[in-house]
């Protein structure tokens, strides 16, 4: 079922709820998709997104960046994503798309990122044109606690809507300039689009 969402930010295109199969196994999931169109053709903006190192650069809220596998890309690669020195989550590969993109799953070690009960952040390309790319950035998750889950869902849809929409701006603003993202290079791009 394809629904518009909650949240108040034009860059976010649709939410989605369902039954997902992902690595074979069906569970509940909510989706929340943006894309924004790069100015680079899809090579470029590849040669940018395969480095999973880079995170920081384009994730707000996040200041690091830890490569945490031998591999650096590819299933299996991973790596901790970190607001502050102490707080982190850890993104593993769990596909790979050469050229066009990859699926990661949220986690701290074996258990779930706080506060999915399953989550995955998507990053795929698409060819816009000769010299620009579409970039769509998805989070798919399920919330535990049943329906105090369905509830705190509800509560968190803007904030989550408004998050996938901005890691979509902040990666085109970071592969266009080359400068890591602030936020308020973040907050001048969607005041502009006002």
């Amino acid at each position: 079922m394809v629904k518009p969402c909650l949240g108040p930010d034009p860059e976010v295109t649709y939410c989605q709820s369902g039954l997902t199969t992902i690595n074979g196994t069906n569970i509940m999931t909510q989706e929340v998709s943006s894309q924004v169109v790069i100015d680079l053709p899809r090579d470029q903006a590849w040669q940018k997104l395969r480095d999973i190192s880079l995170a920081h650069n384009y994730v707000p809220g996040i200041v690091n960046t830890e490569i945490v596998s031998e591999q650096r890309e590819g299933v299996g690669a991973s790596r901790y994503v970190y607001r502050n020195a102490n707080s982190y989550i850890q993104e593993t590969v769990e596909e790979w798309h050469d050229g066009e993109g990859f699926l990661i799953r949220l986690h701290r070690g074996d258990k779930p990122a706080p506060p999915f009960k399953q989550g995955w952040f998507r990053y795929q390309l698409q060819e816009q044109g000769p010299q620009q790319t579409l970039l769509i950035t998805s989070l798919k998750y399920e919330l535990p606690w049943g329906a105090l889950g369905r509830w705190l869902e509800k509560k968190l849809a803007g904030f989550i809507d408004k998050t996938v929409a901005d890691v979509a701006v902040s990666m085109k603003l970071f592969y266009e300039t080359g400068e890591p993202t602030s936020k308020s290079a973040l907050q001048a791009y969607k005041a502009a689009l006002k």
